[in-house]
């Protein structure tokens, strides 16, 4: 359940709800940005289900070199200074901005008909995201 922290008592009653029917068997994800953990703890009957809580951070620079090409066939070639180039121009370390910078520079590549990325097709795409082309 993505932004989890704008969910209400009664979303939250349902989950429990499915949460404890034996029949369900299933796992439910909270994902939230700022103030979700809060608004979790505050659910008492739901809060106490969590089996873990996990905060994730934005990647650091030196994760994003060794994430970002294990994470699509876009960046497995890509030069990394390119790769260095959009994490500091659009997707700063947020996993979420690289999924969708990742699908305007499909976009882009597609168009072109170029074989790999480069800063200029980069910035291309950084103007789909609505980021400084840098």
């Amino acid at each position: 359940m993505d932004e989890a922290q704008w969910l209400n008592g009664e979303a939250f009653e349902y989950f429990r709800y499915l949460w404890d029917e034996p029949s369900t068997q299933l796992a439910i994800i909270f994902v939230g940005g700022e103030g979700c953990h809060t608004v979790l703890r505050r659910e008492a009957m739901l809060s106490s289900r969590i089996f873990i809580w996990q905060h994730v951070t934005r990647l650091t620079p030196s994760e994003v070199l060794e994430t970002i090409p294990l994470f699509h066939p876009v960046w497995a070639d890509a030069d990394p200074d390119d790769i260095t180039f959009a994490d500091s121009r659009a997707a700063h370390g947020n996993f979420r901005a690289w999924a969708r910078l990742t699908a305007h520079t499909r976009t882009a590549l597609a168009r072109t008909g170029r074989p790999r990325v480069d800063q200029e097709l980069l910035r291309w795409a950084f103007s789909r995201l609505g980021a400084s082309p840098g």
